[in-house]
């Protein structure tokens, strides 16, 4: 007979520790841990996809009553980038998020104008939407907010005429 696993090491018939082990309960005899939330419950669902999901809920919102919006892309950046001092070169090398930095305020959005074969493109800026909301609530409305004021640079119509809901919250 050919048993290539060896037998475990024993010491006096009792199995010694560098054996293998069976499956024990915890060390303070509470069980296995078990799931913490049934599978379909998102719990790891991180800030940042929660966001991209709040940016595109407004966006869809927004696509059934501008149906042309389906070719625009929308982006989630962290935070901005300022164009560099040096010459004026991009430190973003896409140029979605630099800007002329007037030392007074972060934006919270941006148009990008079509070039080439890139779509045109909103960009939401997610820390600082972030820093100036309190609750997923206050979070939405702003973020939506951001969406319909960037899409109306875009359509180059005023907020109120692409969301006639726009300011009202």
């Amino acid at each position: 007979m050919d048993n290539r696993v060896p037998p475990p090491a024993t010491t006096g018939g009792v199995p010694s520790r560098s054996g293998p082990r069976s499956r024990h309960r915890d060390r303070h005899g509470r069980g296995m841990r078990g799931p913490i939330a049934p599978p379909q419950v998102p719990l790891s669902v991180s800030r940042g996809e929660a966001f991209v999901d709040l940016v595109h809920d407004s966006a869809e919102r927004l696509e059934r009553r501008w149906p042309q919006l389906a070719s625009v892309d929308f982006v989630v950046r962290e935070v901005p980038v300022a164009r560099s001092d040096a010459g004026g070169a991009l430190s973003d090398p896409d140029g979605l998020d630099a800007f002329d930095f007037d030392g007074e305020s972060v934006p919270l959005g941006r148009y990008v104008a079509a070039r080439g074969d890139a779509p045109d493109r909103i960009v939401v800026y997610r820390r600082p939407v972030e820093i100036r909301t309190k609750g997923r609530e206050e979070r939405a409305l702003l973020v939506h907010e951001v969406v319909v004021e960037q899409v109306a640079e875009l359509l180059g119509l005023a907020p109120e005429s692409v969301d006639p809901r726009y300011g009202q919250d």
